[in-house]
């Protein structure tokens, strides 16, 4: 992989300090990064290959009539930086954590803008966060595939596991990706359902993308897409059908209650403080969403979230004697 990214940033640097478009042969003999026993069909193989990945990263390489290529410095929006020394260390600090980090899905092209900015990075700082609270690496990697078929508009297909713990198969549109609470979901149409649901990736096994005319895409996303619209809280999720619950924030609680619940579901005020009438899922992560933000907020309907808190209580009760 480094080898690969050095010979792109090899690559890109090479067209944009060219006063004039140069020739394959040129670019074959002067770049490192290209085998010198590779024949030319591999070569040519690799080349189109990081033409590609760099046009994909923002970089307008523009070729000729007579097969020669340059960098159109105005479509690629390459404007000079001019960093001072304690702003790299800053900017490569802060990257670092996000560059090591296996729940984040963006670390190769991190890579690129970071070698754009002031070449290659000679050594590798360890994370020092962590977003996913479960299958750290398995998100990460999952949401890679998603945002390259968002991005190209490929169908992708999966096996998911509902919170009843039954796993079935199912095919979307990919249409968007967010984070919450450390945990990815993808929000896309999906063809069996013929509606918009959100998937939560640690649920997602068996995840590809349609490979058939990679090229070509397999559908359009909707002109008024919005993925903030499906953007909810932890027990939102999920492929039971909605139902509403009430959650009493008691009176020394209420000035909680606009933060938490992040002006979703209602607030309605009575004699014994608010009770919030919000949207859910799931009764589980309902319950277990309550107790990890009280003391003086508490499930009061529907009966099976408050159930599912009192067994909560009861085995924490039990584990700690």
């Amino acid at each position: 992989m480094a080898e690969a990214v050095e010979r792109l940033v090899n690559l890109a640097m090479f067209l944009a300090a060219a006063n004039s478009p140069v020739s394959v042969e040129r670019i074959r003999a002067e770049v490192a990064g290209y085998p010198n026993d590779q024949d030319e069909v591999a070569f040519i193989r690799m080349f189109e290959r990081d033409k590609d990945d760099l046009r994909a990263m923002g970089i307008s390489i523009e070729s000729t009539p007579e097969g020669t290529y340059h960098v159109d410095a105005q479509r690629t929006f390459a404007a000079e930086l001019d960093l001072s020394p304690e702003e790299e260390v800053v900017l490569r600090a802060t990257a670092a954590v996000f560059v090591s980090d296996p729940t984040f899905p963006f670390a190769r092209d991190l890579r690129y803008a970071l070698a754009k900015v002031s070449g290659p990075a000679s050594r590798e700082l360890p994370a020092t966060g962590r977003f996913a609270n479960e299958e750290s690496e398995g998100q990460g990697t999952g949401v890679g595939v998603f945002a390259a078929a968002i991005t190209a508009r490929k169908q992708v297909t999966f096996d998911y596991t509902n919170a009843a713990g039954v796993s079935h198969f199912r095919r979307i549109e990919p249409y968007g990706l967010f984070v919450h609470s450390g945990r990815w979901y993808a929000v896309g149409r999906d063809m069996a359902l013929g509606e918009i649901r959100v998937y939560a990736l640690a649920r997602i096994e068996h995840l590809k993308s349609n490979a058939v005319r990679p090229k070509a895409p397999d559908f359009d996303r909707p002109a008024d897409f919005d993925v903030a619209t499906y953007i909810g809280l932890p027990f939102q999720y999920g492929t039971g059908e909605p139902f509403e619950a009430q959650v009493r924030f008691s009176p020394a609680a209420a000035w909680r209650a606009k933060t938490l619940t992040g002006g979703l579901g209602e607030l309605r005020e009575d004699a014994e403080g608010l009770v919030w009438h919000v949207s859910a899922r799931d009764c589980t992560r309902l319950a277990r969403w309550t107790l990890t933000n009280g003391p003086g907020i508490s499930v009061i309907a529907p009966s099976e979230a408050v159930t599912a808190v009192e067994t909560g209580i009861q085995r924490v009760a039990v584990l700690h004697g």
